[in-house]
């Protein structure tokens, strides 16, 4: 799975001024529900370090992150260190976006502030 393939999707124009009416959800699921079943982002910058370094996520791998944050969701982590294999991933619970990401042997010796979560998987 390339990288690429992950792009966020864009939100419809609303001119200012107007209100959208909500419309019901279609599965009736609840709010959470919905939130648990959205697919994990990449930010620009996560991206951009992946494609430096020549880092192909596999779908497996990505599977793999989004059951990470499934778990560190469940547990209530708001950000979290996630490391797969020799990859270390910093990402928003809370938003289900991938904010940075670098190889396990660029991280030793560094100090991650803001997290309150570590998922080894």
């Amino acid at each position: 799975m390339q990288i690429a393939e992950l792009q966020p999707v864009a939100l419809p124009f609303v001119p200012l001024g107007t209100s959208p009416q909500a419309e019901p959800a279609a599965s009736g699921g609840t709010f959470d529900a919905i939130l648990e079943s959205e697919k994990l982002r990449f930010s620009a910058h996560a991206q951009a370090r992946l494609s430096s370094r020549g880092v192909n996520l596999s779908r497996e791998d990505v599977a793999r992150l989004e059951e990470a944050v499934a778990k560190a969701e469940r547990k209530g982590a708001r950000d979290a260190f996630v490391m797969l294999r020799d990859m270390v991933f910093i990402v928003s619970i809370k938003n289900r976006t991938v904010i940075t990401a670098l190889k396990a042997d660029q991280a030793q010796e560094s100090v991650f502030t803001n997290i309150d979560a570590a998922v080894l998987i």
